[in-house]
């Protein structure tokens, strides 16, 4: 039996709403995107890489965007010590170069399952807490949603173009 990717509801962020559930329910649709961008498809056809010479996929993206979940939010913010799962020491896009689609099922679990836990991690905190980054100094979790809608939407016009060039499936 061949595994297909499953559907994934994207859910419209608040068209009127305080600052905080603005950002999370943008970033909430950003990460819908990507989901919805994976489904209908085989686990072969999420590890295609349809631009040549690049080693982008949409099981690529869907790796790497877990560990920027798992980085910003658990680690550095909720300050969760946990390696990174996929991205190492020497190999900083294992994310992108490893794609084996007798994985598949499983690396889309472990996004979703990232993303609750990032939910969960910041959901207590306010906007203005920080976290001291040895490279750039204070940042506050304002900032990295702001930076994670743009890590989505980056990611999200890849996945237009890789999902177009798979099955041509087109639109968002």
């Amino acid at each position: 039996m061949i595994w297909i990717a499953p559907a994934a509801t994207r859910i419209d962020e608040p068209f009127v709403a305080d600052e905080r559930a603005m950002l999370e329910g943008f970033l909430d649709w950003h990460r819908g995107t990507l989901l919805h961008k994976c489904a209908g498809l085989t686990a072969a056809q999420l590890t295609e890489r349809p631009l040549t010479p690049s080693n982008l996929s949409l099981l690529g993206l869907v790796r790497h965007l877990t560990d920027v979940e798992r980085t910003w939010f658990r680690r550095r913010f909720a300050s969760q010590p946990l390696p990174s799962l996929y991205s190492r020491p020497g190999q900083p896009d294992a994310a992108f170069d490893d794609v084996d689609p007798a994985r598949a099922a499983e690396d889309l679990a472990v996004l979703t399952a990232e993303q609750d836990a990032a939910r969960q991690a910041t959901a207590g905190m306010p906007l203005d807490a920080v976290f001291v980054s040895p490279r750039w100094g204070p940042m506050s979790l304002r900032w990295a949603f702001v930076h994670m809608h743009g890590e989505y939407a980056r990611h999200n016009g890849h996945a237009d173009i890789l999902r177009e060039r798979i099955d041509g499936t087109v639109g968002t």
